[in-house]
């Protein structure tokens, strides 16, 4: 089956982003874009998953879709009439020292449900703070992060952010390593 989908977004939880990066609006801006799967984004943020929870609903199993009552109406006619699904994700910035250089990871994890982000949040909270920005910068390696999101549920999905730009990424040359397998050890 093929989509289109952006999976690597925030919410207006985040630092430096749209107020109306919200639900109904990604769900507009989606159809408009011809998008069919769109990532949430900041699933972390306490705030962003109240107000996840309160507009979406279940639809397929590990995607959800905005309730109607949340659709709005809009001043042009939108080409699209399919409904948008979401998918929870969230990127966490990793900074930490390892094998004696500074690392700076992002990642992006994919949850199947809200008990799932529920179990980061917890484990995520007790480490730094994630209601500061949407995405949280937690002085976290990046194996222990994975084992976290494992550990909430082994259905995740782990990716590593942008992975090949110079900073922020698992195989920048400026902040990341030279392999997967140094980043992640026995979690690769």
């Amino acid at each position: 089956m093929k989509f289109i989908a952006d999976f690597h977004i925030h919410s207006h939880y985040s630092i430096a982003t749209s107020k109306n990066l919200n639900p109904e609006y990604l769900d507009f801006w989606a159809k408009v874009k011809g998008i069919q799967i769109i990532g949430t984004g900041d699933f972390t943020h306490p705030g962003w998953s109240a107000e996840l929870k309160e507009k979406l609903v279940p639809a397929e199993q590990g995607l959800f879709r905005l309730k109607n009552e949340c659709i709005i109406d809009y001043p042009f006619e939108i080409q699209s009439s399919s409904e948008i699904r979401f998918i929870l994700t969230a990127e966490i910035s990793t900074i930490y020292k390892k094998l004696d250089k500074v690392r700076k990871v992002h990642h992006v994890i994919f949850a199947p449900d809200f008990d799932t982000v529920e179990k980061i949040q917890a484990s995520l909270s007790k480490i730094g703070n994630i209601t500061s920005d949407g995405r949280p910068i937690l002085g976290l390696d990046s194996r222990n992060l994975l084992e976290i999101a494992l550990e909430a549920n082994d259905n995740i999905f782990f990716v590593p952010a942008h992975i090949w730009t110079p900073w922020f990424s698992v195989l920048g040359d400026k902040s990341g390593f030279n392999s997967i397998e140094e980043c992640y050890n026995d979690l690769t």
